[in-house]
């Protein structure tokens, strides 16, 4: 069975494509960080997601990022916003997925694996500009140019599965696979007792991919998210 290194967050787009590289029969190797962000409870939920979901393997990955600032995912002296923002919002962690990938890669290349998995989506979401599929080629060129598996033509495909979908037609996928949404989490704000804020992007995008699926949504909101 070919190996893949899947990026799990513990939220609902990463929980998908894992139960999509599954059901490519890829052995999964699922792949978390803690990277000082403010919204920790999502790595439980990670566990639960790889757990739950036939992941052959789950690291998470100790990366503090935070000393850098700039986000308000990091930064607890900055709020997460409540309403929509214009431009770029102040949620964008810098460099992110750029760093993520990139262990990602060096991962996959100690595993032999040539296959990695990212649930960015340029649809439903918040603007960041490494979610673009200009961004995920231009990494898929650099993996394939900078290692010795690359070199040797043996190189990497990054899948990004949600890129194109509307998050409703996210979630009926997952339905479909039997992704289990209750083990998810998206908040980008939740309080001690992981419920969720239902204010912020994460929320709102999630609350109204689930009404336009018509699927009950299991989130425990502190109030509830609007649907639109």
């Amino acid at each position: 069975m070919a190996r893949a290194v899947v990026l799990v967050s513990g939220g609902l787009d990463s929980a998908t494509v894992l139960a999509i590289a599954r059901s490519q029969d890829f052995a999964c190797h699922a792949l978390s960080f803690d990277y000082g962000q403010r919204h920790r409870i999502e790595l439980e939920a990670a566990q639960r997601v790889a757990a739950g979901h036939g992941a052959v393997a789950h690291r998470i990955v100790p990366l503090d990022i935070g000393w850098m600032g700039g986000s308000a995912l990091t930064d607890t002296t900055l709020s997460v916003p409540r309403a929509p923002t214009a431009g770029i919002p102040i949620t964008y962690v810098p460099a992110r997925n750029s760093i993520f990938l990139a262990i990602a890669l060096g991962w996959a290349e100690a595993l032999n694996a040539h296959d990695i998995f990212i649930g960015v989506n340029a649809v439903d979401y918040s603007g960041y500009p490494d979610c673009r599929p200009q961004f995920l080629q231009a990494f898929q060129d650099l993996a394939n140019l900078g290692t010795r598996a690359g070199v040797e033509g043996h190189g990497f495909r990054l899948h990004a599965p949600l890129l194109h979908l509307r998050k409703a037609e996210i979630i009926a996928t997952g339905q479909r696979l039997g992704v289990d949404y209750a083990l998810t989490v998206s908040c980008y704000a939740p309080d001690s007792e992981g419920r969720a804020c239902g204010a912020c992007d994460a929320c709102r995008l999630r609350a109204a991919g689930f009404a336009a699926a018509g699927v009950h949504d299991p989130t425990r909101y502190i109030q509830p998210a609007p649907a639109s």
